[in-house]
């Protein structure tokens, strides 16, 4: 499964994924068997392969002709494509989706092999051994397109909201796969109107960017309560044949801070979220769509209006169930706790600012989607560290412009850069790393920032907050990694948050139990993070009850 919703009627689309593939690792003691496995998969999940750090192979012979895209949602962490034995793409995270488009090729079955690769080097500064698992494998989905000598690339759909209703910004890419100059007309279908636009003329290869306002007419707003959802339609014409389209699903919402607020559609937010994960201990991080459902089923449960992405862009499916359920979603580029050193990485800007890049390019259209986030827990009291930031911060500033931007933070009282975002955000563990009461942590750290701070006036989230337990393991000690500690010190650490009049919100750390790295374990029991409110199977701890109990006390808006 792809999508929540069909994005093409006329042009021919195949789902490669949901289908077995052939996979062999290529190290190891397993080395060359074949095994089947069922894509997407992440090979952690296979007997064998536990434990395995390496490259190994998925293949699968496929029926084509013609010019066709291969699309890869995501593979982890670096790829590699070959088709009859040729590459023709290359990859490099998990994360973030990936194509390629293959011209002329003849009738036949055709060998498509894709070598995935999660071992740790130098060339990779995003994936590094971590407080969570880097998997191998194909994680999420992937599709065939049939393609003619053109077609409709993307739609980007930005809603605007004014005086007298909405507006829409759309932008749409079209490309030529033709040796020929040709001329196309396009036009775009929009809550029953029809847009047309200027004759598009495209030199051989060439791709074309055309902008237009859309006034979509009489349309609801898009929020928690009533998450209203629209399809956006553009189709390709060749003089009078509809040659190409393509199907997007926007909602009309408007997100920006003002003063110490954060405003969905005009009215302030009490954000009560969590920060997940994409891992189970059946699936690894290759997360089937009836899973994701029921994670949110939990945290709605809960009472959570909001999940963080915590630390990587998500699978698209994931964003689709939050666009039709009113979840707000904070979804942040890749990288997490990375230090000066790593950030010097040679390839760390290119790698980070890519990442950006094509997440934006893929996400922009989920109205789910309030804030956009970097850089977590990273350099951000370093001169160089400050350069990243606002490198990556002007980079999606330039794609998007009508989201907040934020950096979850651990620098304390030493970061150097809450003046770039528009959100000031911090990751803050009183009563676990240290025995200050919640209260009285929360409040220091918060007056410092509006006292002696360039992030002061602007609204503040803090971004993670937590304690370890673990599943089943109940004292009367209330010591810490019991049950009850975890209980009593959530209570405390929300009450501190929520009941502060001028903090915009909290993201509990964390929704469920992971795996983490086992070259990164620290003094991880389990080798796992076991900030949970459920453990890894979804089951629920003491916590969960009380966090359930707090979340509903606090409504949506401030």
């Amino acid at each position: 499964m792809i999508r929540t919703f069909q994005t093409n009627v006329i042009r021919k689309t195949q789902e490669l994924s949901s289908s077995l593939w052939d996979f062999s690792s290529c190290s190891g003691e397993y080395k060359d068997i074949k095994y089947k496995a069922a894509v997407p998969c992440c090979w952690e999940s296979l007997p064998d392969f536990s434990s395995y750090r390496g490259i190994g192979v998925f293949s699968r012979t496929i029926e084509a002709e013609g010019n066709i895209r291969l699309i890869f949602k995501g593979v982890s962490h670096t790829a590699k494509v070959c088709l009859d034995g040729k590459m023709v793409a290359e990859h490099y995270n998990a994360y973030t989706p990936f194509s390629t488009v293959l011209k002329n090729l003849a009738c036949k079955s055709h060998l498509l092999e894709v070598y995935a690769d999660n071992s740790f080097s130098e060339k990779s500064a995003l994936h590094v051994p971590n407080d969570y698992m880097s998997y191998g494998g194909i994680s999420r989905g992937v599709v065939m397109e049939s393609l003619g000598n053109a077609y409709i690339e993307y739609i980007h759909a930005i809603p605007v909201r004014e005086k007298n209703g909405w507006n829409t910004n759309v932008t749409i890419k079209i490309t030529s796969l033709s040796d020929e100059e040709n001329s196309y007309s396009l036009k775009l279908k929009l809550n029953g109107r029809t847009f047309q636009f200027d004759k598009i003329t495209l030199n051989p290869g060439e791709s074309v960017t055309v902008q237009k306002d859309c006034n979509p007419g009489e349309v609801k707003s898009w929020d928690m309560e009533d998450p209203a959802l629209y399809e956006i339609k553009a189709v390709l014409m060749d003089q009078d044949q509809a040659v190409d389209d393509l199907i997007e699903r926007i909602g009309y919402r408007e997100i920006k801070t003002e003063g110490k607020d954060i405003l969905l559609n005009g009215r302030k937010l009490r954000i009560k979220g969590f920060c997940r994960h994409e891992d189970h201990p059946m699936f690894a991080c290759a997360i089937p769509f009836s899973a994701m459902q029921q994670d949110l089923l939990l945290a709605k449960d809960l009472g959570a209006n909001s999940i963080r992405t915590s630390h990587y862009p998500n699978d698209e499916l994931f964003l689709d169930l939050c666009d039709e359920q009113g979840i707000l979603v904070w979804e942040e580029n890749h990288a997490r706790g990375l230090t000066l050193e790593q950030m010097e990485n040679p390839n760390f800007e290119q790698q980070a600012e890519t990442c950006i890049e094509e997440m934006i390019h893929s996400h922009i259209n989920h109205p789910s989607i309030i804030i956009w986030g970097i850089l977590n827990e990273c350099a951000s009291d370093t001169e160089y560290g400050y350069s990243c930031y606002q490198k990556q911060y002007d980079l999606i500033h330039k794609m998007d412009s009508s989201r907040p931007r934020s950096s979850a933070s651990c620098k304390f009282k030493t970061d150097i850069c809450l003046g770039l975002p528009e959100i000031v955000s911090y990751n803050l563990y009183p009563e676990w790393y240290h025995d200050t009461p919640a209260g009285e942590y929360v409040n220091d750290i918060y007056n410092w920032v509006q006292k002696e701070s360039e992030g002061s006036g602007k609204p503040f989230l803090v971004t993670e907050i937590g304690a370890g337990a673990i599943y089943g393991y109940r004292t009367p000690t209330l010591c810490k990694w019991s049950e009850e500690y975890q209980a009593t010190a959530l209570e405390h650490q929300i009450q501190a948050v929520l009941n502060h009049e001028e903090i915009s919100g909290i993201y509990i750390w964390q929704y469920c139990d992971v795996r983490i790295s086992n070259e990164w374990f620290g003094s991880r029991p389990r080798t796992m993070n076991n900030k949970g409110i459920v453990d890894e199977y979804r089951r629920r701890k003491m916590s969960y009850d009380v966090v359930k109990k707090l979340y509903h006390s606090y409504p949506d808006y401030r």
